[in-house]
């Protein structure tokens, strides 16, 4: 078993985290309810031509007159808003931003809080010092005021919000994977590494970091849901980008045509449950997957 283990292809070891992620997903209710929330949005962002019923930025109309304000239908499933465009194609579109802001946000923040746990754990001593004092500090700064902030001093856009859960959200990635790599340096396998004259960074990223990419993967789903959140609030705030369609911007729009006063709960309602069930998926899949971070759970 130990000679099949040691000449398995690379490529089978790199996926092992991934198969163990996916066989925990089918036995637990929470991370297969996220799992699967995950894969509908990713599904409908994709798909988004063929799922809308019009354009999300079309003026529609009603015969001679504007298509304001209509109440869901087999026209307009969702209804209009204000401006006269179709709530549903809104909805869906506005999944693509979702994908784009959540996946590009989670891969840096797994990438920067890996790489940076790794070597702090690793290594330890002043380099250990230098990196968990530096997230000491980003840990201090508030979150939704530095994005608005840098909003304002830069282009408000996708690029913004990105770069801001990516600064602001890897310490706790980095935490996490520096404490697992603590005791990872210290068991047999490693310290055999080091005697068949294995490099330090061949140590780290071929027989350490398969051992706690589990771990990345959980807080990478987690960082999807800040980074949906962050640019809902974003654009709510009028501080998105203004040329994509995204269900912060429909809240946002909704929120200034007045749509409670007109009694428009489906214009906003949507929008509002899609933010938070991406969120709850983050949990969910964090719930389900709580045996990897405390493995006495699993007994």
């Amino acid at each position: 078993m130990a000679a099949r283990a040691e000449a398995a292809p690379a490529w089978q070891i790199a996926l092992r985290p991934v198969a163990r992620a996916a066989a925990i997903a089918a036995r637990d209710p929470f991370a297969l309810a996220g799992t699967l929330i995950y894969l509908v949005l990713i599904l409908t962002a994709v798909f988004a031509d063929q799922i809308a019923t019009h354009n999300p930025r079309e003026i529609l109309y009603a015969g001679s007159r504007l298509a304001r304000n209509l109440p869901p239908g087999a026209e307009h499933l969702l209804g209009t808003t204000h401006g006269a465009r179709d709530i549903f194609s809104q909805l869906v579109y506005g999944s693509r931003s979702a994908v784009t802001v959540g996946l590009t946000a989670a891969f840096f923040v797994v990438a920067i809080g890996t790489l940076l746990g790794l070597v702090s754990g690793y290594f330890g001593g002043w380099v250990d010092s230098v990196v968990m004092r530096l997230a000491d500090i980003v840990l201090g700064l508030p979150f939704l005021p530095f994005v608005i902030v840098l909003a304002a001093l830069t282009k408000p856009g996708t690029v913004v919000i990105v770069f801001s859960v990516a600064v602001l959200l890897w310490p706790n990635t980095a935490r996490v994977i520096r404490s697992q790599v603590l005791t990872v340096r210290e068991r047999s396998f490693v310290e055999a590494a080091r005697v068949t004259g294995c490099s330090t960074w061949r140590i780290l990223f071929v027989h350490i970091a398969p051992s706690i990419l589990p771990l990345s993967f959980l807080y990478g789903s987690i960082a999807v849901g800040w980074a949906i959140l962050t640019e809902a609030s974003a654009s709510f705030l009028g501080f998105g980008d203004p040329s994509v369609i995204s269900w912060g911007g429909m809240l946002q729009d909704a929120y200034a045509n007045q749509a409670l006063g007109r009694e428009a709960y489906y214009w906003f309602v949507p929008p509002g449950i899609c933010i938070v069930l991406v969120v709850l998926a983050g949990f969910f899949i964090s719930r389900g997957y709580e045996e990897i971070l405390f493995p006495r759970l699993r007994s």
